[in-house]
C-alpha cells in the first residue's frame, strides 16, 4: 500500500509541472490558434534561471526556507519574455498553421543556443534543495514537503485560471476573442494587447513550471524537446485548446509515467503513446475537444 502510494504522490507531482506548461500552451492556442512549439524552451529557461536565481540570491544571505517561493517569483520574472516574443509571433497571425509550427521551433534551436551559450553544456543543479522543507513520514509512507507545495501551487493555478478565465471581465473579453476575434474587434475590443498578455501568461506558466522542477531534476540543454513531448501528449489526450483537458491529460501522463517507471521501466514512454493512439483512434478531438464540424 505504501508502494503504492509512494508512485501516486510522484506521478501526481510530475502532472502538477506538466499541467503548468500544458496549461500555457492551451491558453495560447485557444486564444490566438498558434501551436506553440516553443513551450518547452520556455520550461527549460525557467529551470536555469531558477538555478542561477537561487545561487545568487543564497550568496546575498536568503534563508534556504525561502527556495520554494524564490523559484515561483524566479518563474514569474521570465514572463517579460512573452512581449517581444508575440510580436515576433504576429507575422503568422490568419496564416496556415504550418507557419506558427516552423516560427516557434526555429525558437527553440535558437533558445538552445542561448542555453549554451550563458549555461554551458553541461547539467546545472540545485544541490540539497529538495529536501530542505523535510520528508511528512507515515508508518513507512514517506512524502518530501516540497511536492506537496508543487502540488499545492499547480491547483492554485488552475483555480485561479478558471476563476479568471470564468469569473471576470477579462476572461470573457478573452473567450469572446477567441470565439470570433473579427467580432470582438468591431466592438472595440484591443485584440493586440490582449493577445500579448495571453501569451505572457502562457510564457509565465511555462518558466514557473520550469524553475519548480529544478530542485528534483537538473536544468539540461535536452530538457526542453523531452518535455514538448509529453506537453503535446496532454494536449491530444485532453484535447487542444481545453483547460480542463489540460488537468485531466496531466494526469494521466504523470500517472502512467509513475507506473511504468515501477512496474516496467522499459514500457516508461511507450506507455503514454499507447494512451495517444488509443484517444486519436477513439476520439480523435481528445477528451475535452470539440470536434471540428
Amino acid at each position: 500500500m505504501s508502494a503504492f502510494a509512494n508512485i501516486l504522490v510522484g506521478g501526481v507531482f510530475h502532472a502538477a509541472v506538466l499541467f503548468l506548461v500544458a496549461a500555457g500552451l492551451q491558453l495560447v492556442f485557444g486564444v490566438q490558434k498558434i501551436i506553440n512549439l516553443a513551450c518547452g524552451s520556455f520550461y527549460a529557461l525557467g529551470a536555469y534561471f531558477g538555478v542561477t536565481f537561487i545561487a545568487y540570491a543564497t550568496q546575498l544571505g536568503l534563508s534556504p526556507w525561502l527556495i520554494f517561493p524564490g523559484l515561483v517569483i524566479a518563474g514569474l520574472l521570465l514572463g517579460v519574455v512573452g512581449p517581444p516574443i508575440e510580436r515576433m509571433l504576429r507575422s503568422v497571425y490568419g496564416r496556415d498553421e504550418s507557419f506558427a509550427l516552423l516560427l516557434t521551433f526555429a525558437l527553440v534551436l535558437m533558445f538552445q543556443d542561448v542555453f549554451r551559450f550563458f549555461w554551458g553544456a553541461n547539467p546545472r543543479s540545485l544541490d540539497n534543495a529538495y529536501l530542505i522543507y523535510g520528508t511528512i513520514n507515515t508508518r513507512d509512507f514517506g512524502v518530501p514537503v516540497y511536492n506537496l507545495l508543487v502540488i499545492g501551487a499547480a491547483i492554485t493555478t488552475a483555480a485561479a485560471l478558471g476563476a479568471l478565465l470564468g469569473r471576470t471581465n477579462f476572461g470573457r473579453i478573452v473567450r469572446a476573442t477567441a470565439e470570433n476575434r473579427a467580432m470582438a474587434e468591431a466592438l472595440g475590443v484591443d485584440v493586440r494587447r490582449i493577445y500579448s498578455v495571453v501569451f505572457t501568461l502562457g510564457a509565465a506558466l511555462g518558466t514557473t513550471a520550469g524553475a519548480l522542477i529544478v530542485p528534483t531534476a537538473a536544468a539540461s540543454l535536452d530538457m526542453a524537446i523531452e518535455f514538448v513531448v509529453e506537453a503535446f501528449a496532454v494536449v491530444v489526450i485532453g484535447g487542444l485548446g481545453s483547460m480542463p483537458g489540460a488537468l485531466v491529460g496531466s494526469l494521466i501522463v504523470g500517472l502512467m509515467r509513475a507506473f511504468a517507471i515501477v512496474l516496467y521501466p522499459e514500457f516508461e514512454v511507450l506507455a503514454v503513446y499507447v494512451i495517444v493512439i488509443a484517444v486519436l483512434l477513439l476520439r480523435p478531438a481528445g477528451l475535452f475537444g470539440k470536434p471540428v464540424a
